[in-house]
């Protein structure tokens, strides 16, 4: 008698590490849920960071549409020291073009914050298809590999619920420069296996700078 035919086990999603940008489509590997190209700001770069964080004034640059022209406008325009923004800019728009040829799409979520404590301090998953994020200063987003994930406590916390950390020794963190590309659970066949992330908590004085990109 033959035997019932069973769902295959899915393998517990991998992390995908390059330095260079064709890294970043191993994101539709059905066994990746996040794509990391490695990268260090170069120096004008980081001086035009720098420029804007030093004027002490709050930054939430936020844009939907297409990329080009009047993207790189309005974000200058946004800026503390659009003297100084050249290189930001052009580096922003830079990857929101490799964002929107990537998921073939014509409009563009895009968010650049300037944050002085944790914008999300508890493990999670993200609701949506995939995300972008880079961290142009200050310490990069923290992230679990699956074994150190307990799912279960996932979500709003409540009394008897599990933390959703198991090993505080296997968090790892983005670098300053990287651009990562996050799975979430509303990517089709990822439900239940989106990457888990945080924010980190800055180190007082230290703000960060964050960009986030969602296609569509």
């Amino acid at each position: 008698m033959p035997l019932p035919a069973t769902a295959p086990i899915a393998s517990p999603p991998q992390a995908a590490f390059g330095d260079t940008i064709e890294i970043l489509p191993k994101i539709f590997h059905d066994d990746t849920n996040l794509a990391v190209m490695r990268r260090q700001l170069d120096a004008d770069l980081a001086a035009s960071v720098a420029a804007q964080l030093a004027v002490d004034r709050r930054l939430d640059w936020r844009w939907r549409g297409g990329v080009g022209e009047a993207l790189a406008e309005d974000l200058l325009n946004h800026l503390p020291r659009p003297s100084q923004a050249k290189p930001l800019v052009e580096d922003i728009t830079l990857i929101c073009e490799a964002m929107a040829y990537l998921f073939d799409t014509q409009t563009i979520g895009v968010r650049l914050q300037r944050l002085e404590g944790a914008m999300c301090p508890r493990f999670h998953v993200d609701n949506l298809a995939v995300r972008l994020v880079s961290t142009y200063a200050g310490a990069g987003s923290e992230w679990l590999p699956e074994p150190a994930v307990e799912r279960a406590g996932l979500g709003a916390p409540r009394p008897g619920k599990p933390d959703p950390l198991r090993d505080a020794q296997s968090i790892r963190r983005l670098g300053c420069g990287d651009i990562a590309l996050l799975k979430g659970e509303g990517w089709v066949g990822n439900e239940g296996r989106g990457l888990v992330h945080r924010s980190p908590q800055p180190a007082p004085g230290e703000p960060r700078l964050l960009l986030a990109l969602d296609p569509g």
